[in-house]
């Protein structure tokens, strides 16, 4: 398969790109003038210009976009929300211009509200993807319209297959996690306690290109055990006391609900194949 992968100087663009190529497939790289592109098959272009972004994936047999700004705090406001809900439309408008049926695209367990709220607020545990958006960061409100306008796109084509992941803290693993101090109850509130790897990250965006369902399905890509030191029914406790308990939040068991990804894209968090990495320059 041409995959063509936005982003692909990033840290999880290069694990896409690299578990991409061990799996035979070929890689477009793709991110903005200036980044360095890991793939032999790079293109520099700005994504947010439709036709730019048409030029770079025309000839792909299916579009990986991860290409964002990915916090609310590296940009002003207005630009973090048009860079990434301007970058994300052309995706799928070029893919369908192209006949590019099968997309993925990177969301945020943001997409809901959270790490960058005020005061995070959430109807139940665990999450899943048909809990309300709460969100009021122009990240955050970003992501949310990605998976509002891969909804339309999916109406109106009936050939398109998207997928947007709703990735967390993407890290190498989790010891990078606690080494930051992660695992202290207080220190991870906001983003209940949540992380993902690269390899994991990777995987579930390689898998969602074959899998077998139609139309946009959003999924929760994160680990199924919190990085915590204290169980997980003891955090909702202590820290989100009018939160429902739904669910099993006993042990360490992750607050994200993500066996619609096991379920439909056969994805496993830690059983993901490690892919060789080269590192940002």
């Amino acid at each position: 398969m041409r995959i063509a992968l936005t982003g692909a100087g990033g840290g999880v663009g290069r694990a896409v790109g690299a578990a991409a190529l061990a799996q035979g497939h070929t890689v477009v790289g793709i991110d903005r003038p200036g980044v360095e592109i890991p793939t032999a098959d790079s293109v520099h272009a700005d994504l947010t210009s439709y036709q730019e972004f048409e030029n770079a994936v025309r000839g792909c047999d299916a579009l990986i976009h991860l290409a964002a700004y990915p916090s609310p705090g590296q940009r002003p406001a207005h630009e973090t929300h048009h860079n990434n809900v301007l970058g994300s439309y052309n995706a799928l408008c070029a893919a369908v211009e192209l006949g590019i049926n099968r997309v993925c695209m990177a969301s945020s367990i943001n997409a809901i509200g959270g790490a960058y709220s005020r005061s995070p607020r959430y109807d139940y545990f665990p999450l899943d993807e048909e809990h309300p958006t709460y969100d009021e960061d122009p990240y955050s409100l970003s992501k949310w319209i990605c998976e509002a306008q891969a909804d339309s796109i999916a109406r109106r084509y009936e050939s398109m297959t998207i997928a947007t992941l709703r990735f967390h803290w993407v890290v190498k693993g989790l010891d990078v996690v606690r080494d930051r101090g992660a695992g202290k109850p207080e220190v991870g509130v906001k983003q209940l306690w949540g992380y993902t790897t690269f390899d994991a990250a990777a995987s579930a965006c390689l898998l969602s290109l074959t899998a077998e369902f139609t139309g946009h399905e959003r999924f929760y890509i994160v680990a199924p055990r919190t990085v915590a030191d204290v169980d997980s029914a003891e955090l909702a406790r202590r820290f989100y006391p009018d939160t429902k308990i739904v669910g099993d939040l006993s042990g360490q068991r992750s607050f994200f609900d993500s066996s619609k990804a096991e379920r439909l894209l056969g994805w496993d968090h830690d059983s993901a194949p490690a892919a060789t990495v080269a590192e940002p320059s």
